[in-house]
């Protein structure tokens, strides 16, 4: 086959598992329990008399899974692209396939379509759901067959992105962290030239056209784009656009892939075989000219992850990125002037939407260098050295979450100090200095939370690329959770008792999700607790939040996401051997 014997033993070895048929079932019934909710959410329990009303469903149905679908796509596409690559140089496999009579092209080629095989499997079972949808009416062909054109090509543009960073790059948060804020920027900069070139002009709508968004919502509403007042349903131009940004991606990674990998592992492995006389010849060398040593902390574990590069030289350039775009999201909130009193989607202000945006992108990162700081250490086998010295849980545990929230410090002070800048310049006019204290306290704790998720997952997997995609995908999906359920409920303000029913499914099956993550390997009363609590505290402070509330959605939030965080350190600490393997029992 074109891509070679990597994606030829995925697709015969997938279908195997247990796994392919649970995510492609799962993935049905969430969209199915999804439509019931916005029908309670819209329609409720009144029947409906006229046609108008079920075609006016299907299409803001159609429109919701549709941006659902393309938003989870472009994540997971690029997070298991990248994650599965960096899996290999982590475990130091990818030299033993360049070892191999296997071409660039053939390697390249097979590891992007051997992680794009799930995304691509829950994509195909969708279509028959777009098709049922289409039935409802408000919907045409030519419509489900754009939308999905412009999810494909998205997809499959995401990851050779996230292909040629994880062939590009290292360590493996770096490969997250550029490959997620690459895409981040990329939607970014895209809307930034629309917006100051104007939509309408020839730059602005080509460049309007790369952007898959804009695309798919012209998709969905083709009479806004239409000046002569007749509808017309097409996208070939973002369509071809995508897929030839994939096409560059693709091939740049294939010209580049031996550059890359073979001078840097092979140097590397040089090193690492350098002869014991020379070694020793470099000690007396040394020890002569009166080298002084570096000062190990009390807790080594912390030293090490705040005082080596552990995480490769480079991520100054990645903190970069990231206050580039805070810095972008701050221009942005600060040329649009103060708040007229409009609100985003019904929901939030434009200053509030620019915390949301830049504190969601924080907290992946944060989760991300934490999984990653136990991910690394067990691919490349030190995490064995660290299990045979005299270290403690609490050791061990107190140094990876001082780590990771210091090499992510940034992360988290800067969705911060653009809160205290809006309150200070009056940017955002419903910002009080009470509200800036809920928020920075909630943000915190989720900061914490993160933390710890990371390091559970990291802990429990022992599948990098598991842990990652676990990690990564929780704190994905709590936020579109969250975001869907603020949609929801903005829709269902007049009849919020009747679509209750509904909300308490959808909750329940959140907790079901949340509670096969957290206790994968090591069950506990308290992940169980933590489970059943979390989705319907959540749920309790969005209602709060848009009644008004601010001490209750700070209280709460504190509570759900405090006593996870809890719940997921007590058993990392005490149950420390199991977690890991340990044949050896902590001391002291």
């Amino acid at each position: 086959m074109f891509a070679g014997p990597i994606f030829s033993r995925e697709a015969l070895t997938a279908p195997r598992r247990l796994r392919h048929y649970l995510l492609r079932s799962g993935y049905v019934a969430f969209l199915l329990v999804l439509m019931y909710t916005i029908r309670q959410a819209t329609i409720g329990f009144q029947d409906t008399k006229f046609s108008g009303d079920i075609a006016s469903f299907g299409s803001l149905v159609f429109g919701v899974f549709a941006l659902l679908q393309l938003t989870l796509g472009m994540f997971f596409a690029t997070l298991f692209t990248a994650a599965n690559i960096a899996q290999e140089k982590d475990r130091r496999t990818l030299i033993l396939l360049l070892m191999t009579d296997m071409r660039s092209r053939e390697l390249a080629y097979g590891k992007l379509l051997a992680s794009l095989l799930i995304v691509g499997v829950l994509m195909a079972a969708s279509v028959p759901v777009f098709c049922a949808i289409r039935l409802l009416g408000g919907v045409t062909w030519s419509q489900v067959f754009w939308a999905e054109a412009i999810i494909g090509a998205t997809f499959l543009a995401s990851g050779t992105w996230g292909c040629l960073v994880a062939f590009w790059r290292e360590k493996t948060f770096q490969t997250l962290a550029i490959s997620v804020l690459g895409v981040v920027l990329f939607v970014a900069v895209v809307e930034g030239v629309v917006v100051i070139s104007g939509a309408n002009s020839a730059v602005g709508s080509w460049v309007a056209a790369a952007s898959p968004y804009r695309a798919l919502l012209g998709v969905l509403s083709p009479l806004s784009r239409s000046g002569s007042g007749v509808a017309e349903v097409s996208a070939m131009s973002s369509v071809v656009i995508l897929l030839a940004m994939a096409g560059l991606l693709s091939s740049y990674t294939v010209i580049r892939l031996r550059v890359w990998n073979p001078s840097q592992l092979l140097k590397q492995s040089a090193t690492e075989e350098e002869s014991t006389d020379e070694k020793q010849q470099a000690a007396a060398a040394a020890a002569s000219t009166g080298r002084k040593h570096r000062q190990v902390w009390v807790n080594p574990v912390t030293w090490k992850e705040i005082v080596t590069r552990g995480y490769g030289r480079k991520v100054i350039f990645i903190k970069l990125a990231y206050i580039l775009l805070a810095a972008l999201i701050g221009f942005s909130v600060a040329s649009a002037g103060p708040s007229d009193g409009s609100l985003v989607l019904g929901m939030v202000s434009p200053g509030a939407a620019a915390f949301l945006a830049i504190g969601v992108i924080s907290l992946l990162l944060v989760n991300a260098q934490a999984v990653t700081s136990i991910s690394t250490e067990r691919d490349s086998n030190t995490l064995d050295i660290l299990l045979a010295t005299d270290i403690s849980a609490k050791e061990f545990m107190t140094g990876k979450i001082i780590g990771a929230l210091w090499n992510a410090r940034e992360m988290v002070l800067v969705p911060i100090l653009l809160m205290i800048w809006q309150l200070v310049s009056g940017a955002s006019a419903g910002l009080t200095l009470e509200n800036l204290i809920y928020l920075i306290i909630s943000y915190s704790v989720l900061c914490l939370f993160a933390v710890m998720l990371g390091l559970h997952a990291g802990l429990t997997y022992e599948n990098s690329r598991s842990a990652i995609g676990n990690s990564l995908g929780t704190m994905f999906f709590l936020f579109i959770g969250i975001f869907v359920f603020m949609l929801l409920l903005v829709e269902a303000r007049s009849s919020f008792a009747i679509q209750m029913q509904s909300f308490i499914v959808f909750i329940g099956l959140g907790s079901i999700g949340l509670y096969s993550s957290l206790t994968h390997k090591n069950p506990s009363n308290a992940l169980t607790l933590a489970a059943i609590m979390l989705p319907f505290l959540t749920f309790y402070a969005i209602t709060d939040f848009l009644l008004g509330g601010s001490l209750g959605v700070c209280f709460w939030i504190c509570v759900a996401y405090g006593f996870a965080a809890i719940a997921m350190l007590i058993p990392s600490i005490s149950d420390f051997d199991v977690a890991l393997g340990r044949t050896t029992h902590d001391v002291g």
